[in-house]
């Protein structure tokens, strides 16, 4: 069977061709709108995170406000989150044990080895409002409020938090590496950088 699928100029088949329910279809329609939203979204930095923002600040207002509960959906949320930012800070190469591993050039003729995170903005930013989303939508679901002292929950959180941070600059302090770009010093901003001949 030999079947020929006409395809948008994205590279994605028409919503035709994907399936013969309107299900399918219907499914698929809305699986590339997500995607454009997604592809549009990516290089709007500020607003991404204005809008993660405001969607925490929404789930917090409604968890200690409207239904003054639900501590366990937000605890199992800031655990993830702390995980999402381990992997935002983290390198993607480790160094192994015994190896200096990646690093700044430290003289003139070292190879330049920039900083690759193991989790990229983009997509720790997409996790991390998915795991929001997913939480108020918990919230709607009784089963999930747990009764639980919340103090308890917030204390493990810190103590889990100050450790996991600790251990975190003791690897960039050993590996010397920073895994922000600002307040470095960038070249060729501003005027037009001529390039050897």
């Amino acid at each position: 069977m030999n079947q020929q699928h006409s395809f948008t100029g994205t590279g994605i088949p028409n919503a035709q061709d994907v399936g013969s329910s309107p299900v399918q279809q219907y499914i698929h329609r809305i699986s590339v709108l997500h995607q454009s939203i997604l592809d549009k979204s990516s290089p709007q930095l500020l607003y991404r995170w204005l809008a993660w923002g405001g969607c925490l600040l929404l789930y917090l207002l409604r968890v200690f406000f409207l239904v003054d509960g639900f501590y366990i959906v937000t605890y199992a949320m800031a655990i993830f989150n702390l995980n999402l930012l381990l992997g935002f800070l983290t390198p993607l190469e480790l160094p192994m044990s015994g190896d200096d591993g990646p690093g700044l050039p430290s003289k003139a003729n070292d190879e330049f080895r920039p900083f690759v995170r193991r989790l990229p903005e983009f997509k720790f930013w997409y996790a991390s409002l998915r795991s929001i989303l997913m939480g108020t939508f918990a919230t709607f679901f009784p089963i999930f409020d747990v009764p639980v002292f919340w103090p308890i929950l917030v204390i493990y959180w810190l103590i889990l938090f100050f450790v996991t941070m600790k251990r975190q600059i003791k690897h960039m302090i050993k590996y010397k590496y920073v895994p922000f770009s600002f307040g470095k010093k960038t070249y060729g901003t501003g005027s037009s950088v001529k390039l050897a001949k």
